[in-house]
């Protein structure tokens, strides 16, 4: 890659758009085919190569607005203000998996073992494939909801701090405190570490062998995204005009070092982050629409889409396939987008 300039190359003639029509929630690939959750409970399909499927939308949430989605790649699951937690498959077969009556799902998180969970008003639910659906009082509603990557283990984000719960076991479940509203949740790809963000610009984070706090503080505005390298050492976020990248190699993680910065531009926020799944090169969505590629060993950048203009242009969806071929984004003003990599 090179360090974009105004004559530098780009990928901009790669990317197939389309009109989604709505502001995109989410995107995801199932099956190699990309999807696109929309906010008025509508999930488009696409086909693989990019072109648009005009019979291809899906009413998931038909009375109301999809809230949250997650995928594991085989199925897609997503959320809404009408409190359907609703499976879709990668033909476009929907399925209701169950109903939170009079509660928004704020959250959803998938398992690629079929283990699914979900948050509605103060309440987590988990289910095991096709198993019991165990339930989890919280002291306050939550949107933060990740898997650990071992055993059928759950964390959850809260006010004052996050929980550690296996819904399948009678062991209590654990809470780990920090005081103030802990909105995302991640875990790292290794298990070590857990991190929120935070209602006051900041992160907060716990090393869970002996629960130890870190703070990642100075951001402008909130962390809505997180993005893990694919050898686990680097934390992407957004929350910045840039994107801040966080270091995990170490036993202490981010604590006593400093973050590294790519895809700065001056007062742009970035507002999506995806570390490609095989290399370390993070695709990075801006507020007005732009997207770049970075790669973090040098810092060097390709132009993937340039600035769309216009109100509510911000990138909202941004994920890569499987094979780290194509990536899939969308945006608030409700335009969607395909880029597929030159083959070498």
């Amino acid at each position: 890659m090179r360090r974009v300039t105004q004559n530098s190359p780009s990928l901009t003639d790669q990317v197939a758009e389309i009109k989604a029509e709505e502001a995109v929630v989410a995107a995801a690939f199932l099956s190699s085919i990309p999807f696109f959750v929309l906010a008025h409970g509508v999930t488009l399909r696409m086909r693989p190569d990019g072109a648009f499927e005009t019979d291809a939308r899906v009413a998931a949430h038909a009375d109301g607005a999809a809230l949250c989605a997650a995928s594991d790649g085989v199925r897609l699951i997503s959320g809404g203000d009408d409190g359907r937690i609703v499976e879709i498959s990668a033909t476009g077969e929907t399925r209701l998996v169950a109903e939170e009556a009079g509660h928004w799902i704020d959250a959803v998180a998938l398992r690629r073992d079929g283990a699914l969970a979900w948050t509605a008003g103060r309440n987590a639910r988990a289910r095991q494939a096709e198993g019991e659906i165990k339930t989890l009082p919280l002291p306050s509603t939550s949107r933060g909801l990740a898997f650990l990557p071992k055993g059928f283990r759950l964390a959850i984000a809260h006010y004052n701090g996050a929980t550690l719960w296996y819904p399948g076991a009678s062991a209590k479940p654990e809470t780990l405190e920090w005081k103030g509203a802990h909105l995302d949740a991640t875990v790292s790809p290794d298990g070590r570490f857990l991190v929120t963000s935070m209602q006051e610009n900041a992160l907060h984070g716990w090393r869970l062998s002996d629960r130890k706090n870190m703070r990642m503080s100075g951001y402008p505005t909130k962390t809505r995204s997180f993005s893990w390298s694919p050898d686990g050492k680097w934390l992407a976020t957004s929350g910045a005009d840039a994107c801040i990248l966080w270091p995990f190699e170490g036993k202490d993680g981010p604590m006593g070092a400093q973050p590294r910065e790519c895809g700065v531009r001056a007062g742009v926020g970035v507002t999506r982050v995806a570390f490609h799944p095989q290399a370390l090169v993070v695709a990075i969505g801006y507020e007005d629409g732009m997207i770049l590629l970075t790669r973090i060993t040098d810092a060097s950048e390709i132009l993937v889409r340039r600035p769309a203009g216009g109100e509510h242009a911000r990138i909202s969806a941004l994920i890569w396939d499987t094979q780290g071929q194509r990536l899939a984004f969308g945006a608030e003003n409700g335009m969607a987008g395909l880029l597929r990599l030159p083959q070498a």
